[in-house]
């Protein structure tokens, strides 16, 4: 039962792809014109210390999905401790921002619609959304300082999943742009 827990949550991670939850704006203002709205609010999904690998080889995914492309695939997650799980709706008004901030773990993220840019330490923007090139899935976390804001005026709109060591932050405001980034 618990390694069905786990792979419904991978599953879900998978699915909504979603990730990132979000607060200052660029330069260290707080976040404006973005929202984030937690979908499980009666609780904190806790789930024990795992580790679970899936491997599909390239036969086994011809039996299952005909005409996959010719490569084998691969997931492994192992935590140490227990974890909590995150769901996150997010939505970017025009110009919206969620300023730097970094995550103790990682975020998985889909935009559903309209577009956002990402910018890392590095300052290079990086485009995500539906029918954009980078696509409408991106994965951040870790110590990587970043900012998502809308630029398209448009707004966006997203989900987030987050899987943390139980009780950390899932999210760590960074006072200030990085000194390698200071074109805001």
């Amino acid at each position: 039962m618990e390694r069905k827990l786990v792979r419904f949550a991978l599953c879900l991670v998978a699915v909504a792809s979603a990730v990132l939850y979000l607060g200052h704006s660029a330069g260290a203002t707080p976040a404006s014109g973005f929202s984030s709205t937690p979908l499980i609010t009666a609780f904190t999904p806790t789930f024990p210390e795992f580790q679970v690998f899936n491997r599909l080889r390239h036969k086994e995914l011809e039996q299952i999905a005909p005409g996959y492309p010719d490569r084998t695939w691969a997931a492994f997650e192992k935590t140490e401790g227990p974890s909590d799980l995150y769901i996150q709706s997010n939505t970017w008004k025009p110009g919206g921002s969620s300023g730097w901030h970094r995550h103790p773990g990682y975020s998985l993220i889909v935009i559903t619609s309209g577009t956002v840019v990402q910018y890392h330490e590095d300052c290079v923007p990086q485009v995500y959304g539906p029918n954009t090139p980078n696509g409408a899935t991106l994965v951040d976390g870790g110590e990587d300082e970043h900012l998502i804001r809308n630029e398209d005026g448009n707004g966006a709109t997203g989900y987030t999943v987050q899987i943390v060591a139980h009780t950390a932050p899932r999210r760590i405001d960074e006072p200030t742009a990085p000194e390698t980034c200071q074109i805001f």
